[in-house]
């Protein structure tokens, strides 16, 4: 038996390939779907299985595609309702899996249909769970994502989640394996631990979701306190990964064509594309298209495209490291952007040679913040989320989280300069593309943001430790 996660930082999320005596189940696969067949092909094996734990809404899962090429089975949990061929598992129906099994757990609460599915090995012992979004490590999936189902509120599903996290996976022995499709960094919950595996027994003692003193009314309380509202393209790739999707080998054809710098001005003009800059920060502070927008491929790149760009049908134009084009425009279908229309050839140098016209970012180092504070009282913006400010912040200045920052425009000054930072300078700069495409022009980005304020000693308030926010 071999067991192996799949884990993209980026998203946050974990897929899995199990294999015995020459089967493989594939768990939450991604949408690309060519390393799973590979990795098959390489242990003489057959797709047999492709288990989903839910309709995800963070993500566009591979399974279509995956069964498509392999002619594998779908399977989902009760009450899941598809477009397309699968099987609908009943609760504890048993699929077999070379010597091993796997059993499907009927675990509804962050949706309706989401189901846990239990690995036995070839002695029949409990091995693991992989968990989707009902059970993370150290926190558990929102209730909030599937209240669309007749009368069925958050605190409904969050009472079903808890009926099913105690009858269903709490039993199960403490050396049962926990591998959950999120970790830290996932919309899909609000606390989640940096490690991506762990036994249920350490779960039991430390995940506040599990302890046994709790009363159902409390669960529920905990659970949906402190929620953000979950970003605007969640329902869109629930839609796709329920009725199906293009084939990303036609997403990759479409939108890795290469556009002259007049072609890509072209192009721009005529469909209203989003002018979308993948490179690295700095780079982009040094020179970029006027209107476009930052969000670099080194960070949180295709959650940050989904909750700030939202429409999922939107029409993109890509500006690339020269041969990160492809990463690009397969990140981007992750989250089901699959209107990419192309990429500027020979990246940004070749919109310069040209001649085209284009901006720049003001930058300072936080030194030079320091100074400027000491003489004067300049507007200072954090766009960190609200969690990171009352932990820690500038004194005086104002918050502005990246993910409303459509919510706070007003608050900008029209003419006097302001200061702009995050925690290391990645979302600020998204920040600062973002208002200088509503023609926000007076702003300056603090270079490595609060990392770099906190070492040059610009006052700032009281720490409070964040897990007590």
């Amino acid at each position: 038996m071999k067991v192996e996660q799949i884990y993209t930082g980026c998203l946050a999320q974990g897929a899995y390939y199990i294999e015995s005596n020459g089967e493989v189940a594939i768990i939450d696969p991604l949408r690309e779907v060519q390393p799973y067949i590979k990795k098959a092909a390489a242990d003489n094996a057959k797709i047999k299985y492709i288990f989903e734990t839910h309709f995800h809404a963070d993500f566009v899962s591979g399974h279509v595609t995956l069964a498509k090429e392999t002619g594998a089975d779908i399977i989902y949990g009760p009450k899941a309702n598809p477009s397309f061929e699968a099987i609908i598992a009943k609760d504890n129906q048993e699929f077999k899996l070379g010597d091993i099994t796997i059993t499907a757990l009927h675990t509804p609460g962050h949706t309706m249909e989401s189901t846990t599915y239990l690995l036995r090995d070839a002695n029949g012992k409990d091995y693991a769970i992989f968990s989707g979004d009902t059970l993370f490590l150290g926190d558990v999936g929102r209730p909030d994502l599937a209240q669309k189902m007749g009368e069925l509120t958050e605190r409904d599903l969050a009472g079903f989640l808890f009926d099913s996290l105690r009858e269903k996976i709490m039993p199960l022995a403490d050396d049962v394996i926990v591998y959950p499709a999120h970790g830290a960094g996932s919309a899909c919950g609000k606390n989640m631990m940096k490690e991506t595996v762990d036994t249920l027994g350490n779960q039991k003692k430390m995940n506040y979701a599990l302890r046994t003193d709790m009363t159902k009314e409390e669960f529920i309380d905990e659970v949906i306190d402190g929620l953000l509202p979950p970003p605007q393209y969640f329902p869109l790739n629930v839609k796709l990964n329920k009725e199906g999707y293009e084939d990303i080998k036609e997403v990759l054809e479409r939108g890795t064509r290469a556009l002259s710098p007049k072609a890509f001005e072209a192009a721009a003009n005529e469909t209203g594309a989003i002018v979308l800059d993948v490179r690295h920060q700095d780079d982009f502070a040094k020179g970029h298209i006027p209107r476009s927008i930052f969000i670099g491929l080194d960070g949180s790149f295709a959650p940050w495209v989904g909750a700030l760009i939202a429409d999922v049908k939107q029409p993109i134009l890509l500006v690339t490291p020269v041969g990160m084009e492809e990463e690009a425009v397969t990140r981007l279908s992750r989250v089901g952007f699959d209107g990419t229309l192309g990429y500027l050839e020979g990246g940004f140098d070749a919109w310069k040679k040209a001649a085209m016209e284009y901006d720049t970012v003001s930058q300072v180092d936080a030194k030079k913040l320091k100074e400027v504070l000491e003489t004067e009282k300049a507007p200072v913006f954090d766009v960190r989320k609200e969690s990171e400010f009352l932990s820690e912040h500038v004194l005086d200045a104002k918050n502005t989280p990246l993910d409303f920052l459509n919510d706070h425009l007003a608050e900008f000054p029209e003419k006097k300069q302001f200061y702009v930072h995050c925690a290391g300078g990645y979302r600020s700069m998204i920040a600062a593309s973002i208002l200088k495409s509503r023609g926000v022009h007076n702003l300056i980005d603090v270079k490595v943001g609060f990392k770099a304020i906190k070492e040059a000693g610009i006052p700032v308030s009281e720490f409070v430790c964040p897990t007590t926010l």
